[in-house]
């Protein structure tokens, strides 16, 4: 595997600890020279950027002179929220940081591989899994919340006690299927795009590349916020009143 130019800078200083980290939780990486690989390395540099954004943000607020990135974020959430209030209703403010925090991240990443000297994290598999994990226990956490543990668990079984034995498995292989859904959407789109692109810039230097680069500009946001949207509708159905 070849190393980007940051990921070969995090494993000269960090990569021992990272690999003893990965052996004390018995852990075997696959190119014990890189434990640290170039997905995660791309995935701490988004980190920090956001919380550099953030923190820049923040300290801008203003009431009176709002700036270009106060109205950006602000567009943003409101954006969000709206289209929660939409789909789950009235009690869904409480969803909108988890919800903006996972489309910035997914975006960010899905950017970063126009940059470059680095790839999109988000082409690699392992990437949107664990977004998709994130978002699978969040639902349920808020449906179990909400509901409580035993009455969540109920509409497992379906509206009559004599269809839960072929209920109760339906339903757990949906929601897995749910994960596995997310997971590959947002891989394969991204996987071929950041493909796409790196053909054309190979094949022609300018000209025609940089329709592609708007093609992936527009991919990403799509596939951003088509997770957040499908993560939304997985949350009106878990926190729903009724089941």
């Amino acid at each position: 595997m070849e190393q980007l130019p940051l990921t070969a800078l995090l494993n000269k200083y960090f990569g021992g600890l990272a690999l003893a980290l990965l052996r004390a939780l018995h852990l075997q990486p696959k190119h014990p020279e890189m434990p640290i690989t170039n997905f995660v390395a791309m995935q701490i540099l988004v980190f920090l950027f956001l919380v550099v954004f953030f923190v820049i943000v923040r300290s801008r607020l203003s009431v009176e002179k709002p700036g270009a990135l106060q109205h950006l974020v602000e567009g943003l959430r409101g954006f969000i929220q709206d289209q929660s209030q939409e789909v789950i209703g009235h009690h869904s403010e409480g969803f909108t940081p988890f919800l903006v925090t996972l489309f910035t991240f997914i975006l960010a990443c899905n950017l970063l591989g126009l940059v470059p000297g680095f790839e999109s994290p988000t082409a690699t598999p392992s990437v949107p899994l664990g977004c998709a994990i994130c978002a699978f226990i969040y639902y349920h956490f808020q449906g179990v919340k909400k509901q409580g543990a035993w009455h969540y668990a109920k509409h497992f079984a379906g509206p009559m006690p004599a269809l839960a034995i072929i209920m109760v498995p339906i339903e757990l292989i949906s929601h897995v299927a749910r994960m596995l859904s997310l997971t590959v959407r947002l891989y394969a789109n991204m996987f071929a795009g950041d493909m796409v692109t790196l053909v054309f810039f190979s094949l022609v230097p300018l000209g025609v590349p940089v329709i592609f680069l708007g093609l992936h500009i527009g991919v990403s946001l799509l596939q951003a916020y088509i997770f957040v949207l499908l993560t939304t509708v997985y949350l009106a159905g878990a926190v729903a009143e009724a089941h």
